[in-house]
């Protein structure tokens, strides 16, 4: 089923709908299970260096798969990706579920990232060909409203179940409900695809798995045991030559993979920049503030999702209520101000003390989502406007690929940062105590002045890595003011001669 649409033709709803729903249930998961770490921690006897593969793992098996699915959706049609999607993501979930040891934990987790990572592809490929370009941003509002509305109610609704069940609940919930939507799917998903004689270029898989996975590895294991671990400077060496070799292939192959040749389209090319900057900087509140609401001021788990829900709520709201604005306004006025009300919560964020108050960080933090749900899907929308259509797979996979990318690589820069600043902070304190100790203190009072600079000297690394942020922003607001209206750009008469001379010669071998 082609599915190009102009504007007399009605979009395909239910369609919209079923991969919409799907959708939601792979990214309420992608969130469910941070706050249920230190449970299975305990539960299967590992340590955090273990565990934090239940979420390295995931981001490295989309970083890998991602990449693919601008040959997949040109390949196959719509019901054929989405059902072999969701019958990976169940059998993930249901392994995960019952697993009792930590390592089928970890394969099921794989196995429903590898549904996952088809799921937001295929969405987004399907809104951009289903909507002409002036009614875009509305389409694509709506589909931020699931982006941002699964993830705002994961951390919430994981604190509840791991206080009162096991954490194996966090997967017999999401079950019955996946199972349900892959069920509508086969029934009411009709569409087809012809037949076509693409063949995926197993070389281009290979580099671009070590190109991205090893990008991902590196940068996740650079963040824990630091940037001098050969694990992980090797592992980022490797990722960068892949990734380069695997670049020049595409720009030789015919049919590429991944098309990068789409930089050569000014908005887009912008656009991908300024959403790199941006997820860096996103996932500095997601990773610092449960730090230092769970470590340093002792709130329960519940609490603590609890208190991002007002933010990602206002985020997934505002996602609409955007999309309509980018088809009156354009992106610039949007991102502009967003990432100004971004960069100022964040200075405010990196003023963070013992005493601040509950309320306060709520406040602070629904701002910076607000500002945020100007920028993300408004942005991204712009750059893909300026695509031809028949690049559309290759751009929403190239923006995906990238979002994995530099989620992972702002995650580790942001906890080098922290880690640093803290030991750093920790041996100015010790040393400062240590001249006002008079006589032998007792091990009472060492424990205790120990706790104290722990305490100081992390509070100080999670303040300095929030106005690392600041910066970090600022540089995405300064690149937003580039931004321009962007329509889809004409074939050149070169490419256009190019696709009728391959018809040509298929016409007459055939």
């Amino acid at each position: 089923m082609e599915h190009s649409m102009n504007k007399s033709v009605r979009p395909p709803y239910g369609i919209i709908t079923i991969l919409m729903t799907g959708a939601f249930i792979a990214f309420l998961n992608s969130t469910l299970l941070n706050i249920a770490l230190p449970s299975i921690m305990k539960d299967l006897d590992v340590g955090p260096s273990t565990v934090q593969w239940l979420s390295t793992g995931y981001m490295l098996v989309n970083g890998i798969l991602i990449p693919t699915t601008a040959f997949l959706i040109q390949k196959h049609s719509v019901r054929h990706l989405f059902l072999t999607a969701l019958l990976l993501f169940n059998i993930g979930t249901f392994t995960a579920g019952f697993a009792h040891v930590f390592p089928l934990l970890l394969t099921g987790r794989m196995v429903q990232a590898s549904g996952s990572a088809i799921l937001m592809p295929l969405l987004m490929n399907v809104m951009l060909t289903s909507f002409p370009v002036e009614k875009r941003g509305t389409a694509m509002g709506f589909f931020g409203l699931v982006m941002m509305g699964a993830p705002a109610i994961g951390p919430t609704l994981s604190g509840w179940l791991i206080e009162h069940y096991d954490w194996r609940m966090l997967f017999h919930v999401v079950s019955p409900v996946s199972v349900t939507i892959l069920i509508v799917g086969f029934f009411l998903l009709k569409d087809k695809k012809g037949k076509t004689d693409s063949h995926i270029d197993l070389l281009s898989v290979l580099l671009s798995s070590l190109g991205f996975g090893g990008l991902l590895y590196g940068f996740s294991t650079s963040g824990t045991k630091g940037w001098d671990s050969p694990e992980a400077y090797l592992t980022l060496i490797v990722g960068v030559v892949s990734l380069v070799l695997f670049i020049v292939r595409q720009l030789k192959l015919d049919k590429p993979m991944l098309n990068f040749t789409i930089y050569r389209y000014p908005m887009f090319a912008l656009s991908s920049a300024i959403s790199i900057v941006v997820t860096m900087a996103m996932y500095s509140a997601m990773m610092l503030l449960p730090i230092y609401t769970q470590t340093l001021r002792g709130i329960k788990p519940f609490d603590a999702g609890l208190m991002l829900l007002p933010g990602a709520l206002l985020m997934a709201i505002m996602s609409p209520i955007t999309g309509k604005l980018f088809d009156k306004i354009g992106g610039r006025i949007l991102a502009v101000t967003g990432l100004i009300i971004m960069t100022v919560t964040t200075f405010f964020l990196s003023k963070l003390t013992m005493d601040t108050t509950y309320t306060h960080i709520i406040v602070l933090y629904s701002l910076r989502m607000f500002g945020m749900s100007m920028v993300m899907m408004p942005v991204s929308t712009n750059g893909l406007n300026q695509l031809p259509k028949r690049f559309y797979p290759h751009g929403t996979a190239m923006n995906n690929t990238l979002q994995q990318v530099s989620g992972a690589i702002g995650t580790a820069l942001l906890i080098t940062v922290m880690s640093n600043r803290t030991e750093s902070k920790a041996k100015e304190l010790a040393a400062e105590a240590m001249k006002h100790v008079t006589s032998k203190p007792s091990p009472e009072m060492l424990a205790q002045i120990k706790q104290e600079i722990t305490m100081k000297s992390m509070l100080e690394g999670i303040n300095f890595s929030f106005y690392v942020t600041v910066f970090v922003a600022a540089i995405a607001l300064v690149l937003a003011f580039f931004i321009k209206p962007a329509k889809p750009a004409e074939e050149s008469v070169e490419e256009n001669k190019s696709i009728n001379a391959n018809l040509g010669k298929k016409l007459a071998e055939n």
